[in-house]
């Protein structure tokens, strides 16, 4: 699990700072500012998802796997749906997409909360500490 979250958490950065760019350069002038907004609202949530699943793909959890495992999909498909439907709203005009990115958002909260029970669970099974 660790793998696929490092890959899919920096494939996902990679692909933020290049649609940051895209953003910046190729849509300002295209774009009213206000669409322009919301796209750089999605790649700003994509960039903020896909560091802590490099930081959980980094972090060692094997106690916590389902609790992590879990958090991440989350944060995966959180991601895919809330700023993917922010991109198809702004680039394509796909309004009829809009009600994708609540859901989204609500699976990226899901995802934080499930990473605090994760902490939670941690420090109830955490050994004591020596001395």
């Amino acid at each position: 699990m660790n793998r696929i979250f490092l890959f899919t958490g920096a494939l996902s950065a990679c692909l933020a700072v290049g649609l940051g760019a895209f953003g910046a350069h190729g849509l300002r002038g295209r774009l009213e500012a206000d669409m322009l907004a919301v796209f750089e609202t999605g790649v700003r949530y994509q960039m903020y998802h896909a560091l802590v699943l490099v930081v959980l793909g980094l972090a060692p959890h094997r106690r916590l796997g389902r609790w992590v495992a879990a958090a991440g999909g989350l944060f995966i498909a959180g991601s895919l749906c809330f700023s993917g439907s922010l991109y198809l709203i702004t680039l394509a005009g796909a309004q009829g997409i809009g009600l994708v990115t609540p859901a989204g958002g609500l699976m990226l909260l899901a995802g934080w909360l499930m990473l605090a029970l994760a902490a939670l669970k941690s420090a109830r099974t955490a050994p004591p500490p020596v001395g």
